[in-house]
Order: C-alpha cells, then structure tokens, then sequence
C-alpha cells in the first residue's frame, strides 16, 4: 500500500498544489492529512481543499483548525478520521487530531489526561496511528532542541507499537525515526518539503521524505 501523507497546509493552495503533483507523479492508493488544513478555519475551506484530492483520503483537523473544520472534513469526500477507527484493506487507521496543551493561541487541543482516555478506547497493535501531534522525544525539535510532543502519545507507541505513526505539527522537525517496531514520520509541509510517500507493504516499511 502506497501513502502519500502531509500536514500543516494551513490554508495555502500552493502547499496542497505540491500534494496534488505528488499524487500524480506516486500514484498512491491513501493520501493522510495530519492536521492544520486551514488556518484558523473555515470549515468550507477544508472542504475545498479535501474535495480537490483525486484519490482515497483520510483526514484530520490541527491545533489552528476550527471546530467547524471538522464538519468541513465530515461533509468532503475525505474519511473524517478524528476519534474515529477504521478498518481499510488489512489495517486499523485511528486518528487523533488537535494537540497537547501549548503556550500559544491553538483552537482544538486536549490535556495529556483527555489524550489518554480517548485514545484507550481505540489503540491496538500494529495499526496505523494517526495524529496531529507527535509523540515525545521523536520528530518533536522545536527551538534549541526543545521537546514538544505528547509524552501520552510515546507511552501508546512503547505499549501498543503501531506499525506506522503520522503526525505534523512541528513546522522544525519532518522527517521519520525508527522507534522499534514503530515507524514515526513528521510529514509537514509548513516549511519546505512536499510530505511523505509510505510503502507500508510486506514486512518492511519504506519511507521517501518528498522535496
């Protein structure tokens, strides 16, 4: 299975345009979105932006996005996958969107307890995790090497070891990290970069960091 995952359009056309050419040039069969679609809503924006994605979508709102946004990924052609799990072909994709408390201005966010409760329900192994936030200490750089991931989030990957964990937010810190059996890719788009291509197929992971 080919993904093409990104994060952090936050309402630019140019950042969704390099989604759209990498969709042609990879021909995957999901593209993710982790979050940050629009900045600071509306909701019709992210719905503009999902219902221009050619192929299979799932999708999830960020810190920046407003509550109405998640109606706007409801109402597109894209799998709202906010709190949600859902089984597609052999995997689990279970989405979280929002973050952990910040220091700054953010709409949707929940406290590490409320990260905890409403992920127990979902989590199982060896699925495909899909959140907004990425879990402390991994792909997490912020200023002077700071950590701002959710540590919640780590303790899932180091009890439950999804195959595969998405995630944006940290404009700093894209790339992707081997955490065991768990591989972690910061797929944003905020500074440069165009996300990521994902083979998840067979035993291995592949992971391509697209300019």
């Amino acid at each position: 299975m080919k993904i093409i995952a990104a994060a952090d359009l936050h309402g630019k056309q140019y950042r969704l345009n390099k989604v759209l050419e990498s969709i042609e040039e990879y021909l995957p069969d999901l593209v993710i979105i982790c979050g940050d679609i629009t900045q600071f809503g509306p909701g019709e924006t992210a719905q503009i932006f999902l219902d221009q994605i050619p192929v299979k979508t799932m999708a999830i709102p960020g810190n920046v996005d407003t509550a109405d946004v998640i109606d706007g990924i409801e109402n597109s052609k894209a799998v709202n996958l906010h709190l949600r799990k859902i089984k597609w072909k052999e995997y689990a994709f279970i989405g979280l969107g929002g973050s952990n408390p910040l220091p700054f201005h953010t709409k949707i966010w929940f406290t590490e307890k409320k990260i905890e409760s409403e992920l127990q329900e979902l989590m199982e192994e060896n699925c495909v995790l899909i959140t907004h936030v990425p879990p402390y200490g991994i792909q997490d750089k912020v200023f002077f090497g700071h950590h701002a991931g959710s540590p919640v989030l780590r303790k899932f990957i180091d009890t439950y070891k999804p195959r595969l964990h998405l995630c944006g937010h940290i404009h700093e810190d894209p790339g992707f990290t081997k955490l065991d059996d768990t591989v972690v890719v910061n797929c944003t788009i905020a500074k440069n970069g165009s996300g990521a291509l994902i083979d998840l197929g067979g035993r291995k992971i592949t992971v391509k960091m697209l300019e």
